[in-house]
């Protein structure tokens, strides 16, 4: 660096301004004083010469450090900056006195462009040369040693970029920003070094080399003054936790000064809702371990008296509103324990009710009177008057897909009419539910341009409405099992649904199109139609050889439409028209018998169920159901309620006749602090009409999805046929076994689920762990009859060596069941199970996580309660992708 020394004065004539200051003389432009002093001075007008005072006139006074007039100035030195430039930013110019003073200013002026890397000042009689070397120019900006946080978030946040001229005031900036960021994720040990590396050109490459250290983790959280609640019961109420191996995947035990402070106010709630509102929190630090890793956090705190509620009222200033009538339904009363939560709740349930009766702008303001003898807290609500509130306009912002209308028409309140507040909740939660836009929704409501006017603004912001539905999985049953589904929720802005899905597996295929239109012509009815084709090979095993069993193709449509017939009730009424194909393998599962002599399904090989099932039907069902639904959110719902009845009639035509109902109910509680109970049931019975039996394929069935902890259909009757081994016994292995599930005519599940909050790095993660317990059965099917064996043998019929025993008569066609001898090439025994009301109960841990591949949801869970024959399952999982 140039100091100030630089600057030497070689100009002899100052030299001699400045002695003629010490010895008491003034020098003006080369004059001696005594000359100024002998000169005549002016006479006034009109007055005599004669009368003019002897003074002379002061000498200006002169800059003893002022030099000979500046001739020229030299800039040298310089290489990407013109002279001009140079000379633009100082203040000296040809024709001024030369003084140390302006060349002070000078350096200054240099060095404050941070264009220079030195610079010198020479003067030599008027002839200034100022000598600059100019900062070089960034070439590259490198990242050393950045593991935990990459370059894509450090190079945004420093001020040295590529091509722009090295200061070191930004290199000491850039490090200081890097240890911040560093600070923020909680590793205060982190260092960061810079170094240049020159090149040619007057360039360099700045290289910030960075070690990250670990992670600085709150080892101890130390609380003094607390005599009411433990340390443990403090710190339960804290975001902040203590660093402990069981919270090796938690970010609350990251040191954070913005977390220390809301703790803080989270240990002052705390003491409030118990009743302590003198408490306060006298301190609060933080100390960094001597080896930087880890800190240890002390608060002292000041609990204070506890107080209860003395006299609670209401004084109300609204015409509508009673105040004693209101204090009576309040939930705090005099003698509890005072509790500041349920003030702000009570308020903002006031607020809520007079905006229910049209005061949109009611002020409700809690008094209190505080008595520090008797430690009571009177408290007195007061409702400022206000004016009645009408709704002047509704205004849609942010909508850039959606057509204005389909948000307008979930609106329960319009323009015009009086305010409510309840009808601009449930229009808010009717918009969310709508599932096109992001969750932090609500109607906002602002001043309108009179007292009694208000405006609703619904400010939205639109997310992707396309689903890209991808499932894979692994069954020992089916091996790879794939699924995909694309739907737009929200075609062309007009919030209709367009859909097509389709699954393919070793032994199933489908595909579906479906479109809903939720507003048929502008009318509030919805319609819906549905297009489909499924496929399905059931299969058995063989000597551990999977075989084809029957094939059910069905193929149908269906077309519904719905009419709200209350806010939170509807009913929609549907027609279903489905073709199905049963059919078996002749030759596999049919034989010939000899009386009369036919090819015939042969129910030791099919089973007797499988030989009545096959064959081709038309079915026509007409059905109704009634919903009703007060939920706050369908796609996520934190609250509310939903049920539904489901009739159906088959037999307007077609071939097959029954009658089925359906009911199902479901109810969610939002336990706070991001805690989502839900109950749900469900239920149903079927019955055949006209004689008929209920047919296998229209059965219910439960398993996977419906009870998780068991496989698809692993609930309920089933036959299963099993080998025999050389000693005739049963083989164990169940993929040595034919397992066919017949499904049941009445059916019962129940689900009981509460989803887990996690931290906040979790939910920015998008994950949502529950836990959940399912119970259900499927049961009531014709029994066939059983062989002649021991009291409560299930056996239905056996085939050893060869002999073979079943029914003395088909009970199908009553005829004599003759069969060909020797004809079964291996011996089982086949049993019937399942066929029970009593109970499957499972529970689990699940979590659903908005991955980057889309909605991922996987299931571990486990069977507390089975019966013998059921098919237990551990694990489940899918994933999708949204556009």
């Amino acid at each position: 660096m140039i100091g100030w020394e630089m600057v030497r004065c070689t100009d002899e004539r100052r030299a001699s301004q400045l002695a003629a200051v010490l010895l008491g003389t003034t020098i003006l432009a080369g004059v001696p004083a005594e000359a100024l002093a002998q000169a005549p001075a002016p006479l006034r007008s009109g007055a005599p010469r004669a009368a003019a005072p002897a003074t002379p006139a002061p000498a200006p006074v002169v800059d003893p450090d002022a030099g000979p007039a500046i001739q020229t100035i030299q800039v040298k030195g310089s290489e990407r900056l013109e002279p001009q430039t140079v000379m633009s930013y100082i203040k000296l110019r040809v024709g001024q006195p030369y003084t140390k003073t302006a060349a002070d200013a000078a350096l200054k002026d240099l060095y404050a462009t941070e264009l220079f890397k030195d610079v010198q000042i020479n003067n030599d009689n008027g002839v200034v040369v100022i000598q600059v070397q100019e900062n070089p120019v960034v070439n590259r900006i490198i990242l050393e040693g950045n593991k935990r946080i990459k370059d894509d978030k450090i190079l945004p946040e420093i001020k040295v970029a590529p091509r722009q001229i090295f200061t070191r005031s930004k290199i000491r900036a850039d490090v200081a920003r890097i240890i911040e960021l560093y600070k923020r994720q909680g590793r205060y040990a982190a260092t960061v070094e810079p170094k240049m590396v020159s090149l040619d050109q007057n360039r360099v490459d700045i290289v910030f080399e960075i070690t990250e250290g670990d992670k600085s983790k709150v080892r101890q959280i130390n609380i003094i003054g607390n005599e009411k609640f433990s340390d443990g019961d403090l710190r339960s109420q804290m975001v902040t936790k203590q660093a402990r191996f069981t919270r090796l995947f938690s970010s609350g035990t990251s040191y954070d000064p913005d977390r220390m402070a809301f703790d803080q106010q989270k240990l002052r709630q705390f003491y409030l809702t118990q009743g302590y509102a003198d408490f306060r929190v006298v301190s609060a630090v933080a100390e960094l371990t001597p080896d930087k890793k880890d800190f240890i956090i002390t608060y002292v705190v000041e609990e204070g008296q506890r107080y209860k509620f003395g006299d609670v009222k209401v004084e109300s200033q609204l015409r509508d509103f009673d105040g004693d009538k209101v204090a009576k339904n309040l939930v705090m009363h005099k003698g509890d324990w005072y509790n500041a939560k349920q003030v702000e709740d009570t308020i903002d349930s006031l607020n809520e009710t007079a905006g229910a009766f049209g005061y949109a702008f009611a002020d409700v303001r809690p008094q209190y009177d505080r008595d520090k003898e008797a430690l009571t807290m009177g408290l007195t609500f007061v409702i400022q008057e206000a004016p009645r509130v009408y709704v002047e306009r509704i205004d849609i912002n942010g909508n850039t897909l959606t057509q204005d209308k389909v948000i307008r028409r979930e609106f329960r309140i319009a323009e015009g009419d009086a305010f409510n507040s309840l009808q601009v909740k449930r229009s808010t939660n009717r918009i969310k539910s709508l599932g096109y836009f992001q969750e932090k929704f609500e109607v906002e409501q602002k001043p309108g341009s009179a007292d009694d006017r208000i405006l609703l603004e619904a400010n939205v912001e639109e997310k992707p409405t396309g689903e890209l539905q991808l499932s894979a999985g692994f069954s020992s049953l089916e091996s790879f099992i794939f699924q995909a589904s694309i739907r737009q929720r929200n075609f062309r802005g007009r919030g209709q649904t367009v859909g097509l899905s389709g699954s393919l597996s070793r032994y199933s295929k489908s595909i579906e199109a479906s479109f809903v239109e939720p507003y048929l012509f502008d009318k509030n009815i919805s319609m819906g139609v549905d297009i489909y084709r499924r496929d399905y090979n059931s299969f058995n095993y063989s000597n551990s050889d999977r075989n084809t069993t029957y094939e059910q193709s069905t193929t149908g449509f269906q077309v519904r439409a719905g009419v709200p017939l209350t806010e939170f009730l509807t009913a929609v009424g549907r027609y279903t028209l489905n073709y199905d194909d049963v059919s078996l393998d002749e030759g596999t599962y049919y034989t010939t018998r000899q009386n009369p002599p036919n090819l015939e399904c042969d129910p030791l090989y099919a089973g007797r169920y499988l030989c009545d099932a096959i064959g081709k039907r038309l079915s026509s069902i007409v059905g109704l159901s009634v919903i009703y639904d007060t939920l706050d959110n369908r796609v996520r719902p934190t609250r509310g309620t939903t049920a539904s009845i489901n009739v159906d009639f088959a037999g307007l035509g077609g071939d097959v006749k029954y009658a089925r109902i359906r009911a199902n109910a479901s109810k969610f509680f939002n336990l706070g602090k991001g805690f989502i109970f839900s109950l749900s049931g469900e239920g149903g019975a079927i019955k055949g009409l006209s004689g008929d039996d209920v047919r296998l394929t229209d059965r219910f069935y439960l398993g996977e999805p419906q009870i998780r902890g068991f496989a698809i259909r692993g609930v309920g009757p089933r036959v299963l046929r099993k080998q025999l081994d050389a000693d005739g016994n049963p083989t164990t292995s169940r993929s040595q076994w034919t397992d066919d599930a017949l499904g049941g005519n009445y059916y019962y599940m129940g689900r009981a689920e509460m989803e887990i909050p996690l931290g906040s790095g979790a939910r920015e993660m998008g994950l949502r762990p529950s836990i959940f317990a399912d119970v259900g059965a499927v049961w009531s099917v014709k029994q066939p009859q059983l062989t002649q064996c021991d009291p409560g043998c299930n056996q239905l019929y056996t085939n050893a060596a060869g002999n073979s025993t079943t029914d003395a008569t088909d009970p199908t066609t009553g005829l004599p069941n003759t069969i060909v001898p020797g004809s079964y090439q291996f011996s089982f025994v086949e049993e019937f199970k399942g066929d029970t009301w009593k109970p499957r109960v499972a529970i689990g841990i699940g979590v659903n996580w908005n991955s980057p591949f889309g909605p991922f949801r996987i299931d571990f869970s486990r069977a507390l309660l089975k019966q013998d024959g059921d098919d237990p399952k551990a694990f489940t999982f899918n994933v999708g992708t949204q556009f």
